[in-house]
């Protein structure tokens, strides 16, 4: 009886899998490999390389490392200072920065459109502060500045949670054994902290490289990446199915591969341990 309740509640949750992820995939490979005749073909995933998408792309993949060094590079020590205090104020604080996670992302890109518009709140200050005025909407950099906003608490997160796992007294052993700041942070801070950044990039450049978004509401479609391709490809008047689930496809193949790299090095630092 107990084994039939477990497999009755599962059932649901089977059901959500089958109707919402398998249906979908199995249509999305069928069509990436079926021209409009429904004949089969290898051109819409070789869609990819074509220069008209190939441009695209290795914007997206440019944007998205930058990205994810941007967020690296922020959120490092901005979960260092977490740790740091106590565990009562860490929780309100590590909550202010989850807090956006809550709101719509919607309202988020919106949000930074009000402060990037060549009238909007950046450049009311800086002309009250008497300086000129910056125009970052509908450019690269707003895309960017907007991503970064976006995803930085998917990068926070984990590798915070990396860091308040490391045990206090193991860095007190390495003071007392004379170890500097500068010493336990590259010997035994950063190497435990490895499995938290490798899932931190993961989570940052995986979404961030077929980003469509942001990129259509703060590049004002000056920013053309990858992921406006495949909407295009699936919504515009010219709507071609078997063409945007080809390079679709392409893209998930692309992301599986570098998860796939992701741990296999985070395999071989947690292999290394500290030291």
């Amino acid at each position: 009886m107990r084994r039939l309740g477990k497999k009755l509640l599962a059932g649901p949750y089977l059901m959500w899998m089958l109707l919402f992820t398998v249906v979908p995939l199995i249509l999305l490979v069928y069509n990436a490999f079926t021209a409009s005749d429904g004949s089969f073909t290898l051109a819409n995933v070789a869609a990819i390389l074509d220069p008209v998408n190939g441009k695209p792309f290795l914007r997206s993949i440019g944007m998205s490392l930058l990205v994810t060094g941007i967020c690296l590079v922020l959120s490092f020590p901005l979960a260092l200072i977490l740790r740091k205090y106590s565990s009562n104020k860490n929780s309100f604080i590590v909550m202010i920065f989850i807090l956006p996670m809550w709101m719509n992302f919607m309202l988020r890109t919106l949000a930074w459109r009000l402060i990037l518009l060549n009238n909007g709140i950046l450049n009311q200050m800086l002309t009250s502060l008497g300086f000129g005025r910056v125009h970052l909407m509908n450019t690269m950099w707003a895309v960017i500045l907007g991503t970064v906003y976006d995803y930085l608490p998917f990068m926070v997160l984990p590798i915070y949670n990396a860091l308040v796992k490391i045990d206090n007294d193991v860095i007190s052993a390495a003071q007392d054994l004379g170890a500097g700041q500068g010493t336990i942070l590259r010997r035994i801070i950063i190497p435990l902290s490895i499995p938290g950044i490798v899932s931190g990039i993961t989570m940052v450049m995986v979404p961030s490289i077929s980003e469509f978004v942001i990129a259509s509401m703060l590049g004002g479609g000056k920013v053309y990446l990858i992921g406006n391709v495949i909407e295009q490809a699936f919504n515009s008047g010219y709507a071609d199915i078997h063409a945007g689930s080809g390079l679709s496809l392409s893209l998930m193949v692309l992301i599986l591969i570098s998860m796939v790299i992701y741990r296999f090095f985070d395999g071989e630092e947690g292999e290394s341990g500290i030291w």
